[in-house]
């Protein structure tokens, strides 16, 4: 019997499709998320993939996605969308493709991308008010290349490259005020974990035209260390710790779209995490520990004092 030869990604395997097969972590926050953009999304999609741990979806010569897909170098995928979303342009102004024909351009980047490689290319196709989606799936870390600390790195979180008793020294860069101070369409952040207030983001910003930046955490079993099981557990706990607050900025205004009431004290998040044990488990370094640990709770008050 002769295999066949799929020619084109839609006439997969099902087994095939976005995740599935391919050499992705178990337990995967990331992919969580894109599951279910893409869910929102549909077909009707061009990806330009930087590069990172997504990268790692595409098996040569198919890719998961129904749609297309092109990857890019890991600071270049802004400028990627660019040149994709004016072709596109292009095309619909010589009637080579219909309205039906065109697609949405949405950049895929890790936070290493998004807040520090690749943030200038970023920067600039909102200033020029680029219509496409980014999506940053921020695990908090250089995930791909060895768990190095990134921008987005939470302060006390041990890395590959932060492995004092403390932990890493600085504090994780606020993106999402940073994005917002480029005034583009729409700015939000989600969480896999949090499927409805996803949902109603992504179909909100479908509605909207211009650059709309989405920050998703994204809890990963392989840097963070915990059991691929507990990823949606971790991913609803740092929402209700108030960590990873989820919020929209859309027509010049932030609003939190979920404010947890009765907030868990950040412990609660903290110890589910190899990457935190150090705070927990080394009794002659436990005031130095108990020290970090306040530092992250009174940051978290601050936060949210005069939004609760």
């Amino acid at each position: 019997m002769v295999e066949p030869t799929y020619k084109r990604v839609k006439d997969l395997p099902s087994s095939h499709l976005l995740g599935a097969g391919t050499s992705m972590c178990a337990g995967c926050g990331g992919l969580e998320l894109i599951h279910e953009v893409y869910d929102i999304l549909g077909k009707n999609t061009v990806f330009i993939n930087a590069a990172g741990c997504m990268t790692l979806l595409s098996i040569y010569p198919y890719t998961p996605f129904r749609g297309s897909w092109l990857y890019t170098a890991m600071g270049s995928a802004p400028a990627g969308a660019q040149g994709v979303r004016d072709a596109l342009d292009i095309l619909l102004e010589k009637k080579r493709i219909t309205q039906e024909e065109d697609l949405q351009v949405v950049v895929l980047t890790g936070d290493g991308s998004a807040g520090g490689i690749g943030f200038s290319a970023t920067s600039g196709v909102m200033d020029r008010k680029l219509d496409f989606f980014y999506i940053c799936y921020d695990n908090e870390a250089y995930g791909n290349t060895g768990g190095q600390f990134s921008e987005a790195t939470p302060h006390g979180a041990k890395t590959t490259t932060s492995k004092g008793a403390g932990g890493y020294s600085g504090t994780k860069k606020d993106l999402f005020s940073i994005w917002v101070a480029h005034n583009p369409v729409y700015v939000a952040t989600v969480v896999g974990a949090e499927p409805l207030d996803l949902a109603k983001k992504i179909e909100k910003a479908k509605e909207l035209k211009g650059p709309k930046m989405i920050i998703g955490l994204s809890p990963c079993p392989t840097v963070w260390s915990y059991n691929p099981k507990d990823s949606v557990v971790i991913g609803k706990l740092a929402v209700k710790t108030g960590i990873w607050p989820l919020k929209e900025y859309v027509d010049g205004v932030v609003v939190h779209t979920k404010i947890p009431k009765n907030r868990l004290p950040v412990e609660e998040y903290l110890k589910t995490q190899g990457r935190f044990s150090h705070l927990f488990n080394e009794e002659r370094e436990r005031k130095k520990s108990m020290e970090i640990i306040q530092e992250i709770q009174t940051s978290i008050d601050e936060y949210w004092k005069g939004i609760e």
